[in-house]
């Protein structure tokens, strides 16, 4: 590495403190599968927003703003002054950009909205409109940026205009600090669940991490080895249109892949993050990849569970039902009596 890893999730804890729309979601149990628990942490209602992005791209926003203040004054601002109309006033010279599939981009416009900052989200076009209607009511500005989400993120680089803030959900070389912000503001999530696990003593086992440029995975891993009193083994899972991470890992460098488009739209991503990808390749046990009809049965599955998300939200489950069938792609089998931890990362669309 070449880039100093700091993730403190007592930083957004903090922050989410002034934040009305923060509450720890909570974590279900699915009907006992096969002869093993199955606990879902259920993102499906985030903040309002929905996914679990809201943590990262809402936090960024927020910390970019309280370091570029004391940067431009030479003294700290209060987090809870952000909502001041002197310092909103301050807010609105800058521009956050960044590509999306949806998600992302829906937490730095709301981000953006919340402080009084403007924002451009570049898209894909075979992005649902639903997404982009869901951004213009946040405020920001939409571009329909090529056929892909390395299209969109090339053209949201590419801008050059005054007073913008490139704020990608990914990290490359040279291009660190953002995205560090935003896999810290998704901590969060691993300590609410250690929190109920220090109650509860049901520490799993298994835990089953969805992945696309990698950041959710990356660092929910992180403070899992970092924090957790019990260590479970560690599967990262993808779609079979974007191994990105499964190639990386089994050529130990970071490996761009081709593919089709997959259904599992906010996983869909052909090239990980450089951050994540070193996390994952020391952390991980295992790197799974799932079909497009895999992850739809896992939706069927939960939705008879009274759970709605979408083939993304269902990739960590994907992987878990392949346990049962005779040509299982995991290596790690299920004992009986295991304790598997998914996360239902956005609710249906």
């Amino acid at each position: 590495m070449n880039y100093k890893l700091s993730l403190d999730v007592s930083r957004p804890l903090n922050l989410l403190k002034i934040c009305p729309a923060y509450k720890q979601t909570p974590i279900v149990e699915i009907a006992p599968l096969n002869n093993f628990r199955l606990l879902v942490k259920d993102e499906t209602n985030r903040m309002g927003l929905g996914s679990f992005k809201a943590l990262g791209g809402v936090y960024a926003v927020a910390r970019f703003l309280l370091e570029q203040w004391q940067k431009e004054n030479g003294f700290e601002l209060p987090a809870h002054r952000l909502i001041d109309p002197e310092i909103q006033s301050w807010s609105k010279k800058f521009t956050f950009v960044c590509a999306s599939a949806g998600n992302h981009g829906m937490a730095v416009a709301k981000g953006a909205e919340l402080f009084n900052a403007r924002c451009r989200v570049h898209i894909a076009r075979p992005v649902p409109a639903s997404f982009a209607q869901r951004l213009t009511a946040s405020g920001a500005v939409v571009i329909r940026s090529g056929e892909t989400y390395e299209q969109s993120m090339l053209a949201a680089m590419n801008e050059n205009s005054q007073g913008q803030v490139l704020l990608a959900d990914s990290s490359w070389p040279g291009y660190y600090h953002l995205p560090m912000l935003v896999m810290e503001g998704y901590a969060v999530i691993a300590e609410e669940m250690r929190q109920v696990f220090l109650r509860d003593g049901s520490w799993p086992t298994h835990v089953f991490l969805q992945a696309g440029v990698g950041g959710l995975a990356a660092s929910i891993a992180y403070e899992i080895r970092k924090k957790w009193k019990h260590q479970p083994k560690i599967i990262v899972v993808e779609p079979q249109a974007a191994p990105c991470l499964f190639e990386s890992h089994k050529l130990g460098r970071l490996t761009k892949v081709t593919g089709p488009i997959s259904s599992m739209g906010r996983l869909d991503c052909k090239e990980p993050s450089l951050i994540a990808f070193d996390i994952l390749n020391d952390l991980a046990d295992e790197f799974v990849c799932v079909s497009d009809d895999e992850a739809i049965t896992a939706v069927d599955f939960l939705a008879k569970n009274e759970l709605a998300t979408t083939p993304s939200g269902a990739a960590g489950v994907a992987a878990i039902l392949l346990n049962s069938e005779l040509d299982s792609k995991l290596n790690t089998v299920i004992p009986d009596g295991s304790i598997c931890l998914v996360i239902a990362s956005e609710g249906s669309l």
